[in-house]
């Protein structure tokens, strides 16, 4: 079966994998959705005014998380959340590839990667999501239906495009290159950094965070966890433990990545490594403070999160 070339194995993945087959469910209310660290109840004119500007195709907590990044990041990147043609959508990029711009060429590398696993082989890619839904296991449906969508979005690539993993590193080290710190995180957590030692990685850390961009957080967060346990460059910053990766995903959600059900990032852990939420209306945060940490882990993971954002917490 085809996988996805950002997933890998770790403590962490491991962990949400169990969880995932044992089919932990999270029960949520009909009127109150997670936002960051509160809860937001969404009144009569509230729900409106979210189905509306995402068209009512959307549940409610995909459409405030959709809001929250239209309103703090770059409309290309809130264009490849809502494309349901990335084939398009990456045609549309092409006159800002050529004229450089580094944010639309890490754009051109995120629907490579988001894409690869279909377009290298659509019919056997078809034919694996079939057997998963036929195997009608608990979590069978679920990732299914995130196949599908990977599938819808990514229907017209071809195995000729060369969506490839080999392809890959090189559309983000062309970005990287012309500048785009998320495209260079993302090098550094897949070990093929820019540059090699123990000095840039530590430079790298302290400018992904600089930046507050939320993309720059989630590509490093696969760097941050069990990868980066003894590096001493990283041994104060939030790194080298079984929760360090998902307080880095945690953060770029926080800071305006989308992370609803419907998202890219839920979409691809489902599609691409079976981790998937029982509650088609979960969104990241949610499945992660569910299914992910145990009870006794919650303020580690809290405190991680919070210093990555640069808040302080208050004592209780």
């Amino acid at each position: 079966m085809a996988m996805g070339t950002r997933m890998r194995v770790s403590a962490v993945v491991v962990a949400l994998a169990i969880l995932a087959v044992a089919g932990v469910a999270w029960v949520r209310s009909h009127r109150t959705v997670g936002v960051d660290s509160g809860l937001v109840t969404l009144d009569a004119v509230d729900a409106a005014l979210v189905e509306r500007s995402n068209g009512g195709d959307v549940p409610p907590s995909q459409a405030i998380t959709v809001a929250r990044v239209a309103a703090h990041v770059p409309q290309i990147r809130v264009e490849f959340e809502r494309s349901d043609d990335l084939f398009a959508y990456m045609q549309s990029l092409e006159p800002a590839v050529r004229s450089g711009d580094a944010d639309a060429m890490w754009m051109v590398s995120r629907v490579y990667d988001y894409c690869s696993g279909y377009s290298m082989a659509p019919t056997a890619y078809a034919r694996d999501t079939q057997v998963i839904r036929d195997m009608a296991m608990r979590g069978s449906p679920a990732m299914a239906s995130a196949r599908e969508r990977v599938s819808r979005r990514c229907a017209r690539f071809v195995p000729q495009d060369d969506l490839s993993p080999r392809m890959i590193v090189v559309k983000r080290t062309e970005a990287a290159q012309a500048g785009s710190i998320a495209a260079e995180a993302s090098l550094m957590a897949s070990g093929k950094p820019v540059k090699e030692g123990e000095a840039y990685a530590r430079d790298l850390v302290q400018r992904v965070q600089e930046s507050k961009d939320p993309d720059a957080y989630s590509a490093l967060s696969p760097g941050m966890g069990i990868a980066a346990s003894g590096r001493v460059a990283l041994s104060d910053q939030v790194a080298g433990t079984q929760f360090s990766e998902l307080a880095w995903q945690l953060a770029a959600c926080r800071m305006g990545l989308d992370c609803g059900p419907q998202s890219s990032l839920m979409t691809s852990y489902c599609a691409n490594g079976g981790i998937c939420s029982t509650d088609p209306s979960q969104d990241f945060q949610s499945f992660v403070y569910d299914a992910a940490i145990p009870r006794q882990g919650v303020d580690v993971v809290n405190a991680m999160v919070d210093s990555l954002m640069g808040e302080k917490r208050a004592k209780e």
